[in-house]
């Protein structure tokens, strides 16, 4: 039977994956007590990466809140993996990490990791409201758009 954040999910349309194996020397997560840490996750649709490119350069602000969006719903799978598949024992999305491959000169990375602040919210409602950190890079892993970890707690 589906919880309650199932159902959100399925009333956005959103079809969370099966969380992404490493590709390298590290875990997907690791839980310490509550808490559950979660790796820097990218935009990776269907195995394949999407959004390589910077921010300010290749893509729009727009552009950039999609990546973002797409890297939140894989957080979302990794959480997901870490509860046993039930996302209803997310307790709080404590903090997220933004980095975005942007130009020099662009300076609106907040308005990028938007796009994963708003689903968190819309997810999982008040328990979605995190602290958050919004940071140009000059290069991400495998030159995609936007990287972010992330920081919850479940039960």
């Amino acid at each position: 039977m589906a919880g309650e954040v199932d159902a959100r999910l399925a009333d956005l349309g959103i079809e969370v994956p099966e969380a992404a194996a490493p590709v390298a020397n590290y875990v997907g997560y690791v839980r310490s007590g509550d808490l559950v840490f979660i790796s820097g996750q990218v935009p990776l649709v269907d195995g394949a990466f999407k959004f390589q490119g910077k921010v300010g350069a290749e893509f729009s602000v727009e552009e950039g809140q999609e990546a973002a969006r797409i890297c939140a719903i894989n957080i979302i799978a990794q959480l997901k993996a870490a509860c046993g598949g039930d996302l209803d024992r997310v307790r709080r999305i404590v903090k997220l990490g933004g980095f975005v491959n942007s130009t020099p000169e662009f300076a609106d990375q907040p308005k990028v990791i938007n796009g994963a602040s708003d689903l968190m919210v819309a997810v999982f409602g008040d328990a979605g409201k995190h602290t958050r950190a919004a940071v140009s890079a000059g290069a991400l892993p495998l030159g995609v758009a936007v990287e972010i970890d992330a920081i919850a707690e479940i039960a």
